[in-house]
């Protein structure tokens, strides 16, 4: 199979990005920007990425789709959404964070996290943010790198791996010259499952 064919099964079956399952449209507006920092604290835990995509799509129906709508909610409430999305192993030490992240947005960043643009290190800013690390902040770097080119190409260590396992080059730039733009953020998601997942490595390669 070759290299185009790879990435063309890849996309077709494995290219949906988490931000995209968790019904966030990711766009250089702060709401959207916020969701994505929401979903990035909860996938940093040591839980599955499907549960931690549940329970985001339960905080956001709950309403907190904004640094203040999520700084109003009472601690109880997040944590009954939390628990709504199964995220009942980190429940209590999430809302927690989740409110103190709202704070932090609000107090550093105006509830605009547009300001981590003119960072002069991005990945170092998030991880000022409690409960995010490493690799949550290549999280919201893989996610965020379509509508803030300056982070593109970005492909971290997890994402480089599942491409070498697919047979795809490990280099940003070389997997970023295999796709439109537009479409790097779905590619390296799907090569982050290829990583996590044997079961996708061998369905796109029965494919």
């Amino acid at each position: 199979m070759t290299e185009t064919t790879t990435v063309e099964v890849l996309l077709r079956r494995h290219g949906t990005t988490y931000a995209a399952d968790a019904g966030i449209e990711i766009a250089d507006e702060p709401a959207s920007l916020w969701q994505l920092l929401v979903l990035t604290q909860l996938l940093s835990a040591r839980i599955s990425s499907e549960v931690a995509v549940a329970a985001a799509r339960e905080l956001f129906r709950a309403g907190y789709r904004t640094p203040r709508r999520m700084q109003a909610a009472p601690r109880r409430d997040r944590v009954s959404a939390l628990g709504r999305g199964h995220y009942r192993r980190y429940d209590e030490r999430t809302a927690t964070l989740l409110g103190e992240m709202a704070d932090r947005v609000i107090d550093e960043y105006g509830g605009d996290l547009r300001g981590l643009r003119e960072s002069g290190d991005i990945e170092r800013d998030l991880q000022e943010f409690k409960g995010i690390g490493p690799a949550g902040a290549a999280i919201f770097c893989r996610e965020v790198q379509g509508v803030w080119p300056e982070v593109a190409p970005y492909v971290d260590g997890l994402a480089a791996d599942g491409a070498e396992r697919l047979g795809l080059p490990r280099s940003a730039e070389r997997l970023a010259d295999l796709v439109p733009a537009a479409d790097l953020p779905r590619l390296v998601a799907a090569c982050v499952r290829a990583a996590r997942h044997e079961d996708v490595v061998e369905d796109v390669r029965r494919a």
